[in-house]
């Protein structure tokens, strides 16, 4: 009987031998793995840096952009807030001129020497030359009175006339009666 285990493992030792057969043949495979190992890796970590060169450009292309961008949108809105100062000064010399033409109800801006009937025809009141520095000369219904800014005139039949302020060309009086405010 014969052995064919041995037969079969006797050609793939050959077949080793080959390749590993001297010691000199098997150092140079092992050296030539160990450099194609290298060069792969090598070849791997260049081709990742070239990879990431070409992100890193795009990145930077696209935050000079944003930049160009962002500095566009700076000015527009700089140009915007001044059009909104702009705008709230004319909004406020608008109501200013709106509010010495037509004041708030029940309130009146008196020139010096000028009479008004106020309060439904309730009230008759006139500012009596220029104010002074401390109150102003009213005359209320025919009785003259002086009055600084805040102070309250209480007038029968349940009105009241009071000074809001006053400079030296103008007056401004809230007047207000009793029957008037039911209406």
């Amino acid at each position: 009987m014969t052995d064919r285990t041995d037969a079969g493992r006797a050609g793939r030792n050959k077949a080793r031998r080959r390749w590993f057969g001297s010691r000199e043949n098997r150092n140079v495979v092992i050296v030539a793995f160990v450099v194609a190992v290298v060069c792969i890796l090598v070849g791997g970590r260049l081709y990742g840096l070239y990879l990431a060169s070409l992100e890193t450009r795009g990145r930077d292309n696209a935050i000079e952009e944003l930049r160009a961008e962002s500095q566009k949108f700076k000015a527009h809105g700089d140009d915007l807030s001044a059009q909104i100062t702009e705008l709230q000064a004319k909004l406020a010399s608008a109501q200013a001129l709106v509010e010495t033409v037509m004041p708030a109800k029940n309130t009146y801006n008196f020139d010096p020497n000028q009479t008004r009937i106020v309060a439904d025809g309730h009230l008759t009141i006139g500012l009596i030359g220029s104010p002074g520095n401390d109150s102003v000369t009213l005359d209320v219904n025919g009785k003259q009175q002086t009055v600084a800014t805040g102070q309250v005139i209480n007038v029968a039949p349940d009105c009241q006339v009071s000074v809001q302020s006053f400079d030296m060309f103008k007056a401004v009086l809230t007047a207000s009666c009793a029957s008037q405010k039911q209406q």
